[in-house]
C-alpha cells in the first residue's frame, strides 16, 4: 500500500513531531493520520460531514494552539494564506495539499519569505514545513467582506466573489407565494434565502448549511426573524416537522473530484422532509445526471427553465 506524504516523512525520518498536541486544519475524512499519536491530535475544521466523520473515529475537535499544525490546503487560496498564517502563530507548520488544490502556488509563496524549505513530492502533491514565524501576518483572515451585490461573504465560501449564477436563475423562477414552512438545503452565504423571505406567505425558513464559514456569513446577511441556522449536513438532516417547500442548489464536490451522488443525496434528503403534497425548488449544472433520481423520489417532476450551464426543475409529491 502506497505511503502518503505525512507518513513517508514521518517513517523515513525526514521530519520529526516536537512534544505536545498536534493539530489538523481541515483535513478530508481519508487524510492518513496512521502515523501520528492519536492521544495528541484534535482536528479543527468547519465542515459538518468531516467533524462528525473524525470525531466518530475517536479524534478530538479544537482551534486552539498546538506544538505542531498541520495544514491541509483547501481550493480557496485565501483561506489557505489565512490557515497558514493561523498555524504559524505557534509551533511547528506543516503544509499538506495536491496540485489540483493549488499546494505549489503556496510552496513557492512561502519560499520566497523563508528560503529554501524540506518537503516531499508524492501522489500529485506536495508537503513541505517550517517553524512558526510571522513572516505571514499579513495572510491573517480579515473576516468577512461586504461585496458589491450588498452581501457579506468570506474565502472558504461557495462563490464568495459573487452570486452564483445557478442560484441567481432558480431565484427569478419561484413563485412570488411560496409556501409557510420553507428550507433552503446547502444554504451558503444565504444568497436563495434571501429571495425565499422576499415572499410574505413564508412564516419559517430553515437554512441548513455543512460549512460554518458560509453560516456564519448567512447570519450576518439574513436578519428576519423567520429564518433559522442549523449547522448541519443535509443529506442527513431530519427537520421537526415536514417542510411545505425546499429550495436548493445542492453542492457536487465532495472533495476534488465532482460526486454526482452527493446531489443525489440532497435529493433524497428533500424528499424525506417534505409533507406529501410538498414542492422541492432545485438547479443543477446541465450535465448532472438528476432526473432519475427525481423521478425516482417524487411523483412529479418538471423542467421550469435555465440556460446553456443550468437547469431547473420542480418536483412535487415525495414518493415514501
Amino acid at each position: 500500500m502506497s505511503r502518503s506524504r505525512l507518513s513517508t516523512a514521518l517513517t523515513e525520518g525526514l521530519l520529526s513531531l516536537p512534544e505536545g498536541d498536534i493539530k489538523i486544519m481541515r483535513p478530508d475524512v481519508d487524510y492518513d493520520v496512521a502515523e501520528l499519536p492519536r492521544e495528541r491530535v484534535f482536528i479543527d475544521t468547519g465542515f459538518k460531514p468531516a467533524a462528525e466523520a473524525w470525531e466518530t473515529a475517536g479524534y478530538k475537535l479544537g482551534d486552539g494552539a498546538a506544538a505542531a499544525t498541520i495544514v491541509v490546503v483547501p481550493r480557496a487560496k485565501g483561506l489557505a494564506r489565512a490557515m497558514v498564517a493561523e498555524a504559524s502563530k505557534s509551533g511547528l507548520v506543516i503544509v499538506d495539499g495536491q496540485k489540483t488544490d493549488g499546494i505549489d502556488s503556496i510552496y513557492k509563496e512561502c519560499r520566497k519569505r523563508l528560503g529554501d524549505l524540506p518537503t516531499v513530492t508524492k501522489a500529485h502533491g506536495r508537503m513541505f514545513w517550517f517553524d512558526g514565524t510571522e513572516v505571514f501576518d499579513d495572510w491573517a483572515d480579515t473576516g468577512a467582506q461586504q461585496g458589491e451585490h450588498g452581501f457579506w461573504t468570506t474565502a472558504g465560501a461557495f462563490s464568495d466573489g459573487a452570486i452564483d449564477r445557478g442560484s441567481a436563475l432558480l431565484a427569478k423562477a419561484l413563485p412570488e407565494k411560496l409556501p409557510s414552512r420553507m428550507a433552503d438545503f446547502g444554504a451558503g452565504w444565504g444568497y436563495l434565502s434571501a429571495e425565499v423571505l422576499k415572499s410574505p406567505n413564508v412564516q419559517s425558513l430553515d437554512l441548513i448549511e455543512a460549512e460554518a464559514l458560509s453560516l456564519n456569513c448567512a447570519e450576518m446577511n439574513i436578519t428576519d426573524a423567520r429564518a433559522n441556522f442549523h449547522w448541519a449536513d443535509a443529506t442527513k438532516w431530519a427537520a421537526s416537522q415536514p417542510y411545505q417547500g425546499i429550495v436548493m442548489n445542492p453542492p457536487f464536490h465532495t472533495g476534488r473530484e465532482g460526486d454526482p451522488n452527493l446531489g443525489k443525496a440532497f435529493i433524497a434528503a428533500a424528499a424525506r422532509n417534505l409533507t406529501p403534497s410538498g414542492n422541492l425548488w432545485m438547479v443543477a449544472n446541465r450535465h448532472l445526471p438528476y432526473e432519475v433520481t427525481l423521478r425516482e423520489k417524487f411523483r412529479n417532476v418538471e423542467e421550469i427553465g435555465g440556460d446553456g450551464a443550468f437547469k431547473l426543475f420542480l418536483a412535487s409529491k415525495p414518493i415514501r
